[in-house]
Parts: structure tokens; C-alpha cells; sequence
């Protein structure tokens, strides 16, 4: 930009006070920054009023040309603009050269507004295609060490609190595994072969067998995300009728997973819901990541949270009749024969993605109705995600209960049976 060119309004460049003239300059009867000699020389007292707008850049060109070369010739002009220029650079906080974490969100979302994808993610699928962008962008930003850094992953195990120390590596390669289970409702060949076991705990340690010994960090991730980026574009080139496949995730299991476990039944969701499923797991194994190697990383937009609590709420009369039958909660105070009333719990989630949800305790085919309601149990959002990923043991979740106190465990406990590894 030119020294004389004009500054744009609120631009954070400070002008420059010019040098004093020399000598030289005086046989000229014009110097670069100077008025031409044959404009009218603009008075002191003008010159002066003149200052703090050009301190703030808010002259025309032709006053800043007239007050900067005044400033060579006026010490006390040039001592008042030095004063009023420092003045103004506190008026300029420095900012963060971090990028707003919401940046790409809002991005996308303005490019989309302007021209709709032709072929668009189904609402369905959107939280997974989210917090899968989401992950990747923090593994592009962790160096190669830090794929070998050790990552603590959390569960309950129907009993008790359960651990794994693992690697990000690992983690991926669990992602991956598990993600899989989701290709074959659409079409796609497993990953990990058509003889690989169905339930999550069995694909991992069969993945983590066959991973080769320390492979570079670009080629996990290349697989996980290419896999992901498939599962969305198949999702969304389907047709409507897909998001109702089952997704067949084997035995529900309680026990250390996949040492030991018990199996109670089998287990499956529908492609929409098993698509939500997988968003929940990734977000939540991002903040273990993101946890092990110190870095920020925020919880997922409202629009997206609600269908994650919904999908959890709506699995726990399936999960506490499972506990039921396998000895680790008390049987039913009463029979209650399908689409009858039975006694209910009120669920309520309170902030952004929140609800109110009502819980049938007797049996998963009861009515369950508010008239019926013995207990209340409200919870923060987030707080219930981490009680449903096993990041927080039931008996210290931050819950306000009010009624029947052992259907309050009933849910607290059963949420947290959702979690594994």
C-alpha cells in the first residue's frame, strides 16, 4: 500500500510518524508525504485538530499527507501524535492467533446456505459426520509422539468401574473396528472380514490383533477416516428406507468386556440409531483423546446432543429389565402385561440438548405414563453423556432424585450399563 493511500476505517496498522526533513529536502520545495507546493499549506491550529483523527487512521488522504509532514517540522505536534498513537494501540487488544473452534462449523453452514449440497447427509447421519470431522481435525493437529501417548479409557461394567490404559492408537484402531459393524446394512464389505465377530468388545481385540507393530500414525487415520468418509457417503446416497435396517451389535454383555463377560441376549439398532450411536462413542473417545494430550475440546452442538441423550434414553427399559435377568438388579415389584400402565420414572435433562423423558420400570412393553410417575431424577446434559459413557460411576452422578429411591438406582445404574470400552 502506498504511504499516501488512504487506511481503511478501523484498521489496526498505526500510522507512521515520518522521519524529520534534511537539508537536501529544502531545495525541492517538495518531499514524498508532503502536500504539493501548490496547494494552500493548512494552519497550525487545524493541523492540531487533526491529530487524534489520524491517530485512529480516520484522516482523508490529503490530511494525512498535511499532518505528517507537519510532524517533521513541529516537535510538539509530533509528541502529542506519538502520545495519542500509543493511546490508541490500547484501544487494540492483542488477538489469539488460535482459530475459533467454532470456524469450520460456521463456515460449512454459510457455503450450504448459499448452495445446498446436491446430495445432502441425511439428519440422521449429521452428528456422526460432525464429530468425525471433529476427531479428525485434532488427530491432524497432534505430532507423531503423541500417538503413542497413553489414553485411559473408562467404562461400567454392570458391576463396578472398569479401565484400560491404552494408546491413541488404539483408540483409533477400536473406532474403526467397531464403526464397522454399520457397512453391512449398507452394502459395504467389513473391514475387518465377513467372519469377524459381531459385539464391539470382540471386533476390537480381534482389530488390535491384527494391527501391525507401530504402524505411522497417517495410515491409521487414513483408514479410520476413509472409512467414515464412506459409511456417510453411502448413508447418503441411499434411499429412505435404509435408516431402518438393523445393525446387529451381537450379545449385550455385562462383566469386564471381553474378559469374562456374561451375555444376555442379543442386541441391535436401527441404522439411524446405530448411526448416533457411533457419533456418541467418537465424541466421547475424542475427549479421552483430547484429554491425554492436553488439548481443548468442546462437547457437540445442541442439535446434535439431543438425539445422542434421546437414543440413551430411550435404550433403558431394554437395559434395566437386561441388569433384571442377569442378577444385578432387583426383580420387578409387579407384573405388568404389554401396553399397560406400569410405574414410571420422569427423566429429565436439563440444558442444551436436553428433555423430558418418561422411563417404563416394570417392563420394556409397559405404558409408561406420567399419571404413573413414582420417581424423578433430573440431570445436566452432559453429566448424563458421561454417566452413559462410563466416565462417571452412578453412585456419583450429580442428580437431583426425588421418589422411589430403587428406581432411581434402577436408572442411574442401567445408564451407566450402557458404557464400554
Amino acid at each position: 500500500m502506498s504511504p499516501d493511500a488512504p487506511r481503511p476505517h478501523g484498521d489496526t496498522a498505526l500510522p507512521r510518524i515520518p522521519p524529520p526533513r534534511t537539508a537536501a529536502d529544502d531545495h525541492t520545495g517538495w518531499t514524498p508525504g508532503r502536500p504539493a507546493a501548490s496547494a494552500p499549506p493548512l494552519p497550525h491550529p487545524v493541523l492540531k485538530s487533526l491529530l487524534g483523527a489520524w491517530a485512529l487512521s480516520a484522516c482523508s488522504a490529503e490530511e494525512t499527507a498535511a499532518v505528517e509532514a507537519h510532524l517533521t517540522d513541529c516537535a510538539d505536534c509530533a509528541d502529542e501524535a506519538r502520545r495519542l498513537r500509543e493511546a490508541v494501540a490500547l484501544l487494540h487488544p492483542e488477538d489469539s492467533l488460535d482459530l475459533d473452534p467454532s470456524l469450520r462449523s460456521r463456515v460449512l453452514a454459510g457455503a450450504l446456505g448459499r448452495r445446498p449440497a446436491r446430495v445432502p447427509v441425511p439428519d440422521w447421519a449429521a452428528p456422526y459426520e460432525a464429530e468425525t470431522a471433529r476427531l479428525d481435525a485434532l488427530l491432524r493437529d497432534i505430532g507423531e509422539a503423541e500417538w503413542r501417548a497413553p489414553v485411559r479409557l473408562t467404562w461400567f461394567d454392570g458391576r463396578r468401574p472398569a479401565a484400560r490404559d491404552v494408546t491413541v492408537a488404539d483408540v483409533i484402531n477400536h473406532l474403526a473396528a467397531v464403526d464397522g459393524l454399520l457397512t453391512g446394512a449398507l452394502g459395504l464389505p467389513d473391514p475387518l472380514g465377513a467372519e469377524a465377530p459381531r459385539a464391539p468388545a470382540g471386533r476390537t481385540a480381534a482389530a488390535w490383533s491384527a494391527a501391525p507393530c507401530d504402524p505411522p500414525p497417517d495410515a491409521i487415520r487414513g483408514a479410520w477416516r476413509g472409512q467414515s468418509r464412506s459409511l456417510i457417503r453411502a448413508a447418503s446416497f441411499a434411499d429412505g428406507g435404509v435408516a431402518g435396517a438393523t445393525v446387529d451389535y451381537g450379545a449385550l454383555e455385562f462383566g469386564a468386556q471381553g474378559y469374562g463377560a456374561q451375555e444376555f441376549g442379543d442386541f441391535a439398532l436401527p441404522l439411524r440409531d446405530a448411526f448416533v450411536d457411533r457419533a456418541f462413542e467418537c465424541w466421547t473417545h475424542a475427549e479421552d483423546i483430547a484429554e491425554a494430550v492436553d488439548y481443548p475440546y468442546a462437547p457437540p452442538v445442541p442439535g446434535h446432543l439431543h438425539p445422542m441423550v434421546d437414543l440413551a434414553a430411550r435404550l433403558l427399559p431394554e437395559v434395566i429389565a437386561a441388569r433384571r435377568r442377569a442378577g444385578l438388579a432387583p426383580p420387578a415389584p409387579t407384573l405388568v402385561a404389554a401396553g399397560a400402565p406400569g410405574r414410571t420414572l420422569h427423566l429429565e435433562i436439563e440444558g442444551n440438548g436436553g428433555g423430558h423423558w418418561y422411563i417404563p420400570l416394570d417392563s420394556p412393553a409397559a405404558r409408561a405414563t406420567e399419571e404413573r410417575t413414582v420417581a424423578h431424577v433430573a440431570l445436566d446434559a452432559l453429566e448424563f453423556c458421561r454417566l452413559a459413557a462410563g466416565h462417571v460411576p452412578p453412585h456419583d452422578a450429580a442428580a437431583g432424585r426425588q421418589g422411589d429411591e430403587e428406581a432411581v438406582r434402577d436408572v442411574l445404574y442401567a445408564t451407566a450399563s450402557l458404557s464400554r470400552m
